[in-house]
């Protein structure tokens, strides 16, 4: 598939995608999302590729919505609600798509993230943010509701710390979203960026694919089902675990050698 709105380019098992339209600082669109779902559900079918790293062109992550789009939107123009209301579900659909995407998803922040980008955030497993990034959700400061990232984020950092970020319309400094949680590592500046981002990605390259994708599904369940019915799908997901890729990995270990699954990135 072509992108318009996307740079998708795949190396071995990393599928590198970049949200490009720098010259609206990578503001989001509904071309915009129709990518990312296609590309998103591309490498979730593809057993090539075991990681995604998404990152924004030009120096800046996302600007959030685009707000001369919301300016031509049914509601806007007072045409009714119910168009513009599928259409910011649209979103909504693609962050549930996301949050339970079974490979790794690593995310790179330069510059600004605001809005609909933080809810990209709250859906990554290994956000690294450049010192200086500015990460926000500024929707209600000009009268917009954060509809669809707000369940996102407070499952990420919880209630307290989620709602005084989207009720009040806050801007943190890439510091403070750390020590939230929207953030899980700080670099100092565009090559440490890239050299944490190569260091995550081999990370993840040392796990089992189909390990890594069952336990971020036994994450999901540990978060939203009864303690006993989790640990009774743990108990199945082990012994399934010793069956299948656990032979190569206990082997690998007890030979002192890699597993066949281990591999290595010099550079993203």
């Amino acid at each position: 598939m072509s992108y318009e709105a996307l740079a998708v380019e795949r190396d071995g098992p990393v599928l590198r995608v970049a949200l490009n339209r720098p010259e609206v600082r990578n503001a989001m669109s509904p071309v915009m999302l129709a990518e990312l779902a296609q590309a998103f559900g591309e490498a979730r079918d593809n057993p090539e590729v075991r990681v995604l790293v998404l990152k924004g062109n030009g120096g800046t992550f996302s600007a959030g919505g685009d707000f001369r789009n919301m300016q031509k939107s049914e509601a806007a123009r007072g045409a009714g609600v119910a168009e513009t209301a599928a259409r910011n579900r649209r979103f909504g659909t693609f962050l549930e798509m996301a949050s339970v995407f079974p490979k790794a998803l690593v995310t790179l922040v330069e510059g600004a993230c605001m809005g609909g980008g933080v809810g990209l955030l709250a859906v990554s497993d290994w956000v690294i943010a450049e010192r200086s990034a500015q990460i926000g959700t500024p929707e209600v400061t000009v009268g917009i509701v954060p509809a669809q990232i707000t369940p996102f984020i407070l499952e990420r950092i919880g209630s307290a710390h989620g709602r005084r970020l989207t009720c009040f319309g806050l801007r943190l400094s890439a510091e403070e979203a750390f020590r939230l949680g929207l953030v899980h590592d700080l670099a100092d500046g565009p090559q440490d960026l890239v050299a944490r981002g190569v260091a995550a990605v081999n990370q993840v390259l040392r796990c089992a694919p189909s390990a890594l994708a069952e336990t971020k599904a036994l994450v999901r369940r540990s978060q939203r089902e009864p303690l006993s019915d989790v640990l009774d799908a743990a108990s199945h997901m082990f012994a399934h675990a010793l069956a299948g890729e656990a032979k190569e990995g206990i082997g690998a270990f007890l030979e002192k050698r890699k597993p066949a699954w281990a591999s290595k990135i010099e550079t993203l």
